[in-house]
């Protein structure tokens, strides 16, 4: 005959919790439903949680071991049972429905995961295995119970999710453009080079284009986030991903090449200044941050591009650029960059360079008498003959309130003259638009002579100018005395 006190001995000084209990009131119940046509267990017991509640009701604990009072922090099993609505509640019915389920389909085990909690109320995240003992099969009358407490590997579980909801949080809602890829085949085919005796990467790309295409065509994009779909006005991740071709165009091939060289330097992290396009064609200039992943550096198949969208920054550094040399009123170059370009001239052996000087008569009468709008238009007027009769490599300047200089580096006296031709006969068009208020110019031309220094050259053309000033001003002087002789004739 067994020795059963053997047994329930070894059931006491078991090292996992331990518990002996009595479902036949729960099998009475079964029978009770099956006989009122209830078909789906699980769908009825969810429907009215209460009925989850009256099978827990009708379980009775017979005995439990050392372990689970332990566990649950229980003097003895009169402690235990008295309390056992605060030991299960909450999660516990959940994950009950599927105990009851089993035992309902006949199955003499079950297992499966639930949350308990220690009567001071500290929750534990238990794996409850459940064995209908031999000969209790129709009545479920002795079930044996294990609960083994796995808050421990629960928690790293749960700590590790949050991490990567963390993580993944990072990713997809920075503000900045990141794309996480698969360099391995190009690490292959980059390793293929070395191995064939290639020593100088550069040389080597320089003869074999392909070889950076190819390259290109075997990246393999792994995530994205949303920050990338603002960046290149993309609705979503296919159609930003379908559509590559248009982003990284033009200059990327070069821009690429580069990083290859740094990859084949063993350089894993670097950075570059380049220009992509979004789908609409405008240009995104945008700081790129090459990283391949700790743990990844001997095969790069997880590397991270940051895309930093410097666009506004590199249109504000073009206009301060475009504001250093050029007037910003009559979109001729400033005095600075005349004074520079002088200079150059100076430097370079280039002869014979010519100078214009110009000056816009009348544009002191005309602010004092109309306003400084009107004068600034008479500017803005000379600025468009200008930009229209000059073009590279002679190049027109602002250089004073109302004068202005043309350098054409190359150009004798000749040249000059047909340049000046041109700028008069788009001055007479000017101003036949523009009748009330015509443009008038006072012109000095001079042309270096061999030995003659620029500064020299210019400033014959500028006593020039002022030789043209004086004859216009005389000639006005003349005009205005012949119109005042003929009406005080009149009168």
């Amino acid at each position: 005959m067994p020795d059963i006190s053997s047994d329930f001995e070894i059931f006491d000084l078991a090292p996992i919790a331990m518990w002996i209990e009595d479902f036949s009131g729960v099998k009475a119940l079964f029978d009770q439903w099956r006989q009122e046509g209830v078909g789906d267990i699980r769908t009825f017991l969810k429907e009215d949680p209460a009925w989850v509640a009256e099978c827990s009701s009708r379980i009775r604990i017979l005995r439990v071991n050392g372990k689970t009072l332990e566990l649950f922090e229980a003097a003895d099993l009169d402690h235990l049972t008295d309390n056992l609505s605060m030991v299960f509640r909450d999660e516990m019915l959940d994950s009950h429905v599927n105990e009851l389920a089993a035992l309902w389909d006949g199955k003499t085990e079950f297992n499966g995961s639930a949350v308990n909690y220690t009567l001071s109320g500290r929750r534990l995240d238990i794996q409850l295995r459940g064995t209908v003992l031999p000969g209790h099969e129709q009545t479920l009358a002795r079930l044996l119970l294990t609960t083994e407490d796995v808050t421990p590997r629960e928690d790293a579980r749960r700590k590790e999710e949050q991490q990567r909801q963390y993580a993944e949080g990072i990713f997809e809602h920075s503000p900045v453009s990141l794309w996480i890829e698969d360099f391995s085949r190009i690490k292959v085919l980059i390793e293929d080079v070395r191995q064939r005796g290639i020593g100088d990467f550069r040389v080597f790309t320089d003869v074999h284009p392909e070889f950076v295409v190819q390259c290109m065509s075997e990246i393999s994009v792994i995530e994205i986030n949303k920050a990338t779909l603002d960046l290149f006005g993309a609705p979503d991740r296919t159609t930003l991903l379908h559509r590559l071709a248009e982003i990284f165009r033009d200059d990327m091939t070069k821009t690429f090449r580069e990083q290859l060289i740094e990859l084949w330097n063993g350089n894993l992290f670097h950075q570059r200044e380049v220009v992509n396009y979004a789908l609409d064609g405008s240009e995104r200039h945008v700081l790129l941050q090459f990283s391949v992943f700790p743990g990844y550096e001997k095969d790069w198949s997880r590397v991270q591009i940051a895309l930093t969208d410097i666009t506004a920054r590199k249109k504000a550094e073009a206009y301060l650029e475009y504001l250093g040399k050029y007037d910003v009123l009559t979109k001729l170059h400033n005095r600075a960059f005349y004074s520079e370009e002088l200079n150059r001239l100076q430097r370079k052996s280039l002869r014979p360079v010519s100078a214009m000087i110009i000056d816009l008569n009348g544009l002191k009468e005309t602010n004092d008498q109309l306003g400084h709008d009107a004068g600034d238009a008479l500017l803005r007027r000379l600025g468009e003959v200008l930009n229209g009769a000059i073009s590279v490599p002679n190049h027109a300047a602002r250089v004073g309130g109302d004068e202005f200089a043309v350098l054409m580096p190359g150009a004798d006296r000749h040249a000059a003259i047909a340049t000046l031709d041109t700028i008069n006969e788009l001055v007479k068009i000017n101003n036949q638009f523009y009748s009330n208020a015509p443009l008038s110019l006072s012109v000095g031309l001079a042309t270096s002579e061999p030995g003659e220094t620029m500064e020299s050259m210019v400033r014959r053309a500028d006593l020039a100018m002022y030789e043209h000033k004086r004859e216009h001003h005389a000639s006005r002087k003349a005009i205005t005395s012949a119109q005042q002789a003929n009406t005080s004739a009149a009168i």
